[in-house]
Formats: C-alpha cells, sequence, structure tokens
C-alpha cells in the first residue's frame, strides 16, 4: 500500500509517527506524505487516533517517536515558524465568549503580529466570506452552531495559511451550512490551500478529498482515493440478499460454489466484485458502493462508538 503524495511537492511528511498515552498507542508508528495544494482525509471512528496525529502535526502535542517536516523542515527545530503556516479549526468550540464576533478574529490576529488595520480588514473579509458580516457586533452565546462552526473556519484563515487542518469542520452542522462550509473548502482548495481533513462523515470525505486514509487503532489500514479504496475492497456495486432461515445454507453453499466474496451480517448477505447480474440468480438488488462500506469491510466495527 503507497502512502506516497501523488505530486513531486511534499508539504507535509509524517516517518515512524506515534504517540502513547502511558501503555496506550494512540498513534503506531504512521508514515505519510501529503502534497502541497492536496486536501487528504483522516478517516476513523472515536479513538481512532485522528485527533492525536492532528495534535502532533499542527505542534500542540509532541509525538513520543517519528519525525515530521512541514515544507522541507523539522517541525520540532522550527515549531514557530511552520506553525504560522497554518490555519487550525478545532473539533470543539474554543471561542472566546468575553469577545463578540469580530473581536474574536481580531484578538486571534495578533497571535500572528498582523497590525490592527490589516486583522480588521482581514477580520470583516472573512466575515463576508461566511455570511456573518451582519453578526459582527454579536456575542458568541448569540450564535446559532451553525455560524460558531463558520466562525471558527473563519478564524483559522485570517493568518492566510498554507495549510488547514480541519478536525470534524462540520459536527453538528444542518445540511445548508455544511453545504456552506464544503463550498468554500472547495474554493480554498482552488486556491492552492493545502487541506487536513479529519471526519467521520462518508459523504464529506468523498465529496472533499482528493486521497483519503482510513485510520483504525492508531493505523493505516488502507490509503487512495474514494474510488480507489471502492474499486479494491468492495467494487462500484454491492449485492444484496435478504435471508430468512430456510434459504440461507443454500444460497451461502451456492455463493461459495462461485467463490464470491460476501458477507453476511444480521440477516442480510452483502457481496462484493460479482461480475455478473446476480438478481438473475439469486434474490438480490445492488445498490452503489460507498467509503462506509469499505471501512465496514476492513473493521467491521461501526463508525459511532
Amino acid at each position: 500500500m503507497t502512502r506516497t503524495a501523488p505530486a513531486d511537492t511534499v508539504i507535509i511528511r509524517a516517518t515512524g509517527l506515534t504517540k502513547k498515552y502511558g501503555e496506550l498507542v494512540a498513534v503506531n508508528g504512521l508514515d505519510l506524505e501529503i502534497a502541497a495544494g492536496e486536501c487528504f482525509g483522516l478517516l476513523g471512528p472515536n479513538g481512532a487516533g485522528k485527533t492525536s496525529f492532528i495534535r502532533m502535526i499542527t505542534g500542540v502535542s509532541p509525538a513520543t517517536g517519528g519525525d515530521i517536516r512541514i515544507a522541507g523542515k523539522d517541525l520540532k527545530a522550527h515549531p514557530r515558524e511552520l506553525k504560522a503556516m497554518m490555519g487550525v479549526m478545532p473539533q470543539h468550540n474554543n471561542l472566546d465568549e468575553d469577545l463578540n464576533v469580530l473581536q474574536n478574529l481580531t484578538t486571534f490576529a495578533r497571535y500572528f503580529s498582523l497590525p490592527k488595520s490589516e486583522a480588521r480588514q482581514r477580520s470583516l473579509e472573512l466575515l463576508r466570506l461566511f455570511r456573518l458580516e451582519d453578526r459582527q457586533k454579536s456575542r458568541i452565546k448569540e450564535l446559532s452552531g451553525g455560524m460558531k462552526r463558520r466562525l471558527l473556519m473563519a478564524r483559522s484563515l485570517i493568518n492566510r495559511p498554507r495549510i488547514l487542518v480541519l478536525d470534524e469542520p462540520t459536527t453538528g452542522l444542518d445540511p445548508q451550512s455544511r453545504h456552506l462550509v464544503w463550498q468554500k473548502l472547495k474554493e480554498l482548495k482552488a486556491q492552492g490551500i493545502t487541506q487536513l481533513l479529519c471526519t467521520q462523515n462518508m459523504e464529506e470525505a468523498a465529496a472533499l478529498c482528493d486521497r483519503i486514509a482510513i485510520i483504525h487503532a492508531g493505523r493505516f489500514l488502507a490509503l487512495g482515493t474514494p474510488r480507489e479504496l471502492i474499486q479494491r475492497y468492495t467494487g462500484d456495486k454491492i449485492w444484496e440478499i435478504a435471508l430468512d432461515n430456510a434459504d440461507r445454507q443454500e444460497i451461502i453453499r451456492r455463493l461459495n460454489s462461485r467463490y464470491l466474496e460476501f458477507e453476511e451480517t444480521g440477516g442480510l448477505i452483502q457481496v462484493f466484485h460479482a461480475a455478473d447480474d446476480l438478481g438473475q440468480a439469486f434474490p438480490a438488488r445492488p445498490r452503489p458502493a460507498t467509503l462506509e462500506d469499505v471501512f465496514f469491510r476492513l473493521t467491521g466495527r461501526a463508525f459511532t462508538e
């Protein structure tokens, strides 16, 4: 399984990256290259190691082992310089409730030594970009959940980063707000901003990511484009057969006789990589395969815990 970025210019390189919390190994010797301008997705359930990986890449938490290079430079040797290249949108809201919307942006801009006038100009531009310009004097407690998520993303862009790191950016958003965030992320990618996206949302990963790594128990189980992963592990189409006790053994016998790949889950058989029209030989119905199917094949676990 290759972990090489699909372009010559690698902006993030992790080698043997490991994170331990006592006896718990949260990230277990990961190697990864992300190309400049790529949207790379980390897909996995809670506890898989996604957030630990992000915290190391962004210099918030030191790695237990391994190396991280950003734009060719060692993160340990140049933490301040490299962290200034990044914008980070956290999973949980950490906006300052003592400040209004505009002040949350202009105050955050001070961490990057922006002159006051430039900080205000950038802040107003970002509020317009995320359709929050009429809320600039509002207190944080007056915002909806979707508005807070959009403000967090606006804040992550105040320093005009080359790398944007997003931890569950659309958690809790209604469909309209979610698609607005997706639209803005696509626009930012078109401008050449590299994105590292951690998510449990299958649709989000398929819509935004050039490549995806499925992570589980601190290890990569698979890596590739969404289409490559689906073709590799399930095929484009999955045939589903509803079972009852009377026909179960006979259907399984016939599937085995054809050397077909299948799994049985709760009264349903799913058949993968079937070239034949199974609907003529079995009481089967086809449906498009998804990234969620790939995850289930690899781990046998649900995404929520």
